[in-house]
């Protein structure tokens, strides 16, 4: 007799009213109810007994797989590769009194489970140089039930991991890596690929409890061409190197789908690990669409290379005062995001002759009928409805401004609105003029239309 058959016949004997049938049902109930993937048999039973007040003796290993895991196992042993791993952090318990924690990602060929590292385990010696895909034992281990009912493991005093260099059928990061554009909604622990789509920016907040936050922000783009949001909880530039092209390659450990208000988006932590191939960099060669300046006199220049690829220059350091719309410059910045380029004193600006390669802004225009949502336009229109403005208050109760516009060219009509001191960009427009408007952002709007919205590197030029 097989050891799950032992213990049904135990749980039968310490609840003399279940037979084996109906424990069995109970089984396909309890793996149905958890999920797919995440259960089996013999973890099925555990909580079944736990249920029904009777501590099954366990584990009935040595060592487990992910899946074997249940709430309330003790002393348990199993070997994983690492996902990713989360700096240590401290804390304070009710009495005032420090500890540590760390969190890791671990799997195996089936499931993937957080670890937890409290205390003295979260600052092992050799922690730090632990990498994904690296094959793990761990040691004596306890599980305990997460805020979403998952079973977590915990590495306490008594537990421990130990480096294994033995052969394992456990899949290389390599073989669970998938492409940006297989992402499905309800998937988590993944490891996505992508090229840069766009621009790298930091963000930062006040959370629902008045702690400042921080968040990493960009667009990757798949084999099949179609771009996807990530967001990235926890994180910001510092994570990343200076330099990323266009064209650079993105791995993303530890993140998870989630549906946000433009379809799905990729969203990480603190504990997902941000692999880039920046590419080769090389001085950028483009013309100047546009040239706007701020209030504390930062130019924001939206400019084109020979390839159509845009960049939207910041320069803080008077380094383009020498230039003028339509110029075509040379510039080897200090930092460049993806499209998103910061000149500063250190960086190199100069003019070139005229190129007949690189696109003027009447070439670089696009028409209405041609937009598409999250890529960046210039459009040249007719104004056909003036600029409303109006205050829209926030969650947080800011109340800001939003002004908007219906424009039109000889293939279609939208909506140009833009937010803050953008709004007033538009209110200096009126009806029937025409506009050459740069810089513009298109994102899905009410009733999934196109709407165009005003960025930082933004200009409205009056045509008549």
């Amino acid at each position: 007799m097989s050891e799950f058959d032992n213990l049904i016949d135990k749980l039968i004997e310490e609840k003399s009213e279940l037979t084996r049938e109906n424990i069995e049902e109970q089984i396909k109930l309890k793996k149905e109810k958890i999920g797919a993937g995440y259960l089996t048999d013999q973890g099925a039973l555990f909580l079944i007994a736990s249920d029904y007040g009777v501590t099954l003796a366990g584990p009935l290993k040595v060592e487990l797989s992910i899946k074997d895991l249940y709430a309330g196992a003790k002393e348990i042993s199993l070997e994983t590769r690492v996902l990713n791993l989360s700096p240590a952090k401290q804390f304070s318990r009710k009495d005032g009194s420090p500890f540590y924690l760390r969190t890791m990602t671990v799997y195996d060929s089936n499931s993937t489970a957080s670890v937890k590292l409290w205390d003295e385990k979260a600052n092992l010696p050799g922690i730090e140089n632990i990498k994904p895909g690296d094959l793990i034992k761990i040691i004596k281990a306890y599980v305990k039930s997460d805020l979403d009912g998952s079973p977590t493991i915990n590495i306490g005093s008594g537990s421990n991991i130990e480096a294994t260099e033995t052969k394992s059928e456990i899949p290389t990061i390599d073989t669970i890596t998938k492409d940006v554009s297989e992402l499905q909604e309800g998937q988590k622990d993944l490891v996505m690929s992508g090229t840069i789509d766009g621009a790298i920016s930091g963000m930062e907040f006040t959370n629902s409890r008045g702690q400042p936050g921080k968040a990493l922000r960009m667009r990757l783009k798949g084999k099949d061409g179609s771009g996807i949001r990530v967001v990235i909880w926890g994180k910001d530039e510092s994570s990343v190197p200076n330099m990323i092209s266009q064209s650079a390659k993105v791995r993303l450990l530890g993140v998870r789908a989630k549906s946000g208000n433009q379809g799905l988006e990729i969203h990480g932590n603190e504990a997902t690990i941000i692999e880039i191939d920046g590419g080769e960099i090389k001085p950028i060669i483009a013309r100047i669409l546009s040239i706007s300046t701020t209030e504390t006199g930062k130019n924001m220049i939206l400019a084109v290379d020979d390839k159509k690829n845009s960049y939207n220059i910041s320069d803080s350091s008077n380094s383009t005062s020498i230039c003028k719309e339509g110029d075509v410059i040379e510039c080897m910045p200090s930092k460049i995001y993806g499209n998103s380029v910061t000149l500063d004193e250190n960086s190199f600006v100069r003019k070139l002759d005229e190129d007949d390669t690189i696109p003027t802004l009447t070439k670089f225009r696009t028409k209405i009928n041609d937009i598409k949502v999250n890529e960046n336009y210039c459009i040249e229109s007719i104004i056909l409805k003036a600029p409303e403005r109006k205050e829209v208050q926030t969650k947080t109760g800011e109340s800001i401004l939003l002004s908007e516009m219906f424009v039109e060219d000889d293939t279609g009509q939208i909506w140009v609105k833009g937010w803050r001191n953008q709004a007033r960009i538009i209110d200096k427009c009126e009806l029937g003029e025409i506009v050459s408007i740069t810089g513009l952002n298109a994102k899905a709007g009410l009733e999934g239309r196109i709407e165009l919205f005003l960025t930082a590197f933004s200009k409205i030029i009056k045509k008549n």
